[in-house]
């Protein structure tokens, strides 16, 4: 089951983008960003007019050490992604997606490049938890946990939707989180592109050089 989120454009002409996330809720809208779409474009990455400020977050690594985000990423192009390790489809697919994009870039690109997971349950995400996860996808992904609160603040920021996990009527654990994926570029350290949960391999290894280099996709 999913949760969806939406974001809206208001530009000369309005814009909605269908944000989604794994788990089960009730749907919601809230405005987080003017940004550059227009109805029906193609493009998975929507450009924001107003880009996000990163995070000031300080979680804890896959190591067990403190990771400060603002300065570990300062002047480096990031993505951030909110998401679980027990999460069925959408986390799995676009950190996989990611990686294999990320494999397309040029040796040193790819030693610029932050990913950073950041887990919306840290009660089960523990350090060691994230990094056998990540293992098997991209060791040099960044996993991040921690305080929910801290997080859920952290995700707030950039318009996404987290909520504390519960119990769904058969017992099972369930998160409920935005699927967008938030690139900051190396230049602003500022979130200037979104895509949803829909963008594709092809999508990030056409857009990955031009994030590197902090230009817009």
């Amino acid at each position: 089951m999913r949760k969806k989120t939406y974001a809206t454009a208001a530009l000369l002409a309005a814009a909605a983008l269908t944000l989604s996330g794994c788990g089960k809720g009730d749907d919601g809208a809230a405005p987080v960003a003017v940004v550059s779409a227009e109805t029906g474009t193609a493009k998975a990455a929507t450009v924001l007019d107003n880009p996000f400020t990163k995070p000031d977050l300080v979680l804890t690594d896959t190591t067990g050490k403190k990771y400060d985000l603002l300065a570990r990423t300062k002047g480096r192009p990031t993505l951030i992604y909110f998401g679980y390790t027990h999460c069925p489809d959408v986390c799995p697919l676009t950190m996989n997606n990611l990686a294999v994009a990320k494999k397309q870039l040029p040796k040193a690109e790819q030693d610029k490049l932050r990913v950073v997971f950041v887990t919306t349950d840290p009660a089960r995400d523990t350090p060691a938890a994230l990094g056998a996860w990540l293992k098997g996808i991209d060791p040099d992904f960044v996993g991040l946990t921690g305080d929910f609160a801290t997080i859920q603040a952290g995700a707030r920021s950039l318009g996404i939707s987290i909520e504390p996990t519960t119990k769904d009527k058969h017992g099972k654990t369930v998160s409920v989180h935005g699927t967008q994926v938030i690139a900051f570029s190396p230049k602003t350290d500022a979130g200037y592109v979104l895509y949803g949960e829909d963008a594709t391999v092809d999508d990030y290894t056409k857009d990955l050089p031009k994030i590197v280099e902090g230009k817009t996709p």
